[in-house]
Parts: C-alpha cells; structure tokens; sequence
C-alpha cells in the first residue's frame, strides 16, 4: 500500500474527493483485480483508504470547486455548421454549372469543405484533448474517412457501373450521367457536422455532471451508458431528418442505410478518438474500407477466365438489397463494433476527468 501511495501521491494530494482518485487509477491501468490484491472489494474502495492516508495540513482546506462542466461557445456552434453551409453552396454551383465550370466548382467546393471540416474539429466537443494535433488522428484514419465519404459520393455509381461492365468514362459530377453521383446523404453528412458537435457536447457535459453527483465508479458506469447511447440517438435522429431534407430538395434517393451507418462509424470513431483511443477507430474504418474496395475490385477480378466465382458474392448481395448494401453492410458492422467498445471506455469515470478548461 505505501507504495502504490508513493506513485499516485501528487494525485492523492491535489484530489478533492475518493471518486477522482479512483478515475486516476482506473485511467493508469488500475482494475477491481488489482484491487483485491490491496484487500479492497473494488478500486473505490481502495481509492477512499488513499484518500484517508494522504497527511492532511493544519490550514482548513477549501470547498472543493464543481466539476467544470463544457460549455456552449458560439465559435464552435458557427464552425460546426461551416462545412454543411459550404456544401450545400457547392452543390448549387454543380447544379447551376456544366463542363469545366462545373469540375472548377467542384475542385473548389471539396477543398472549402475539407478545410471547414478541419476548423470544425479544432475547437469545441469534436477536438481533441489540449495538446493535441487539429485532426488528432493518424494518417490512416484521414484516408480512410474520406474514403468513406468518397463511395458514398461515387462508390454505388462506380459498382453499379462495375457490374453492368463498365466504366466506360470518368465521373461528370451529374446525378444524371452515366456514373451517377449521390450527392443528398453527403450533403446530409456534412450538415450534420452540427448535431455530431451538439450530441459530443451533451454527452460530455451530462457525464461531468454524473461524475460529480456519482458514489463509485459503477454507479458512474451505470449512468454514463445511457448517455452514451443517448447522444448517439439524437445524432441519428437529426442526420434521418437531414436525409429527408436533403433528398426532398434534390429530388435525389435518399439512401438512409447507407448515410446512417457511415455516420454512426464516424461520430463513433470521433468521440473515441477525442478521448484518445486512437487504435480502435482506425481498425473499424480500415475493415470498412478493405470490404468496400473487396467488393469493388471482385466483379473486376470476375471478369478474368475461371475465376468468375470471384463476382458472384457481390453479386447476389446487389441483385437481393441493391448497391446501397455494400456500404451499410460494411459501415454498419464496423459502427456496432465500435459501439462495443465505446460502451466499455467512454463509461468509464477517467474518460470523462477534467483535464483543464472546459470548452
């Protein structure tokens, strides 16, 4: 016990209650096993005796102040909606354009986008923790998000095109050409960056607040996995309507399975990565990738002698469910996996500890 109380004594020292102690050793590797090693039930438990050992100074101590909660700040609220407003503005353009006018808009557009994606994410619920970069992703996760985004912009075109034996030419950026682009569920996407920012942000803020009102770490747990569930509800809520709305103004499918999964993947893999778990995020989105570019590359692979066996599971997945399938297939397991595993971290009380000023 001394010296577990001899590594953890500056935590010990500057914690104002067990609970926070308790979220230090859990977020240092600490579990109720190890516990039990201290001859205590649970970490809680070992946490209140280090809390009772720490000497204590004559001088009266001061109130401990409330665990600070996020707040809403109107930077981020307007960067948050900085990419949908500058999609939508493209899409307009594509619509109003033809020929090189309409590849310039184009050019234009994804590099205004993807520049607000980054504002976006460098303030407020989606950022990262302080220190770290503005995307605070690996190059990995980057490529293969805007792979993502990029079959949903191409990908059931060019499959549907793949199959029928094509492509012949390259993409015209028309919903009518011969490599139809989906533009409504990645217009849809980018506006819901603002619900993603909001459903980040009542997640944190209701969990600070759990944090302070909590008597142990599985009380904690048991209240934060509502939230987590909670946050990820409204975010889909909001991303269907704007589905709807984006489909009725563009007279274009709305393709909900597809849009939904891809944008559950993503607010997932967001929040885990703002919490620093990195690795899970970048293996969902990567075995989201390998399955859209397997099914992309084995009608290809099919077309060569013998080996014909290769297109027929694609195949019969578009003939049953249509090319949308392809990618709620891929982006739908890869979110439930992520769930999985965001049920298990993003509920425990040292992903939630404050770490410094609240946004």
């Amino acid at each position: 016990m001394k010296s577990l109380l001899h590594r953890h004594r500056e935590l010990c020292e500057r914690a104002v209650d067990p609970l926070e102690i308790a979220a230090g050793l859990e977020a240092h590797g600490l579990t109720d096993r190890a516990a039990a090693r201290f001859r205590h039930r649970d970490v809680f438990s070992l946490a209140e005796e280090l809390y009772a050992r720490v000497p204590r100074t004559a001088e009266p101590r001061p109130e401990p102040e409330p665990v600070p909660v996020p707040r809403v700040r109107a930077g981020w609220v307007l960067l948050s909606l900085l990419p949908g407003a500058l999609a939508a503005a493209t899409v307009t353009g594509l619509r109003l354009t033809q020929g090189h006018p309409r590849q310039s808009v184009a050019l234009g557009g994804l590099l205004a986008v993807a520049l607000a994606t980054r504002a976006a994410l460098r303030r407020g619920p989606l950022a990262g923790p302080p220190g770290t970069r503005a995307w605070g992703t690996t190059v990995g996760t980057r490529a293969g998000t805007l792979w993502l985004l990029g079959y949903a912009l191409l990908g059931n075109g060019l499959l549907h095109s793949v199959l029928t034996g094509g492509p012949d030419t390259p993409p015209t950026m028309a919903p009518d050409g011969p490599w139809p682009t989906a533009t409504a569920p990645v217009l849809a996407l980018l506006l819901s960056c603002a619900p993603a920012a909001w459903s980040a942000h009542l997640l944190a803020a209701g969990a600070r607040r759990r944090l302070a009102r909590s008597r142990d770490l599985e009380d904690f747990t048991a209240a934060a996995r509502p939230l987590l569930l909670g946050a990820l509800a409204v975010f889909l809520g909001a991303l269907a309507a704007l589905l709807a709305l984006c489909g009725t103004l563009l007279h274009a499918p709305a393709a909900y399975p597809q849009a939904l999964t891809l944008g559950a993947l993503l607010l997932l893999a967001r929040l885990l990565t703002t919490h620093r778990h990195r690795h899970a995020p970048a293996l969902a989105l990567g075995a989201a990738v390998a399955t859209e570019a397997a099914a992309l590359a084995l009608p290809l692979a099919g077309r060569l002698p013998g080996c014909a066996f290769l297109a027929a599971p694609v195949e019969t997945l578009v003939a049953a469910w249509g090319e949308t399938a392809v990618p709620a297939l891929a982006c739908g397991t890869a979110a439930l996996a992520l769930l999985r595993h965001a049920g298990r971290t993003l509920t425990r009380a040292s992903a939630h500890a404050p770490t410094g000023a609240p946004e």
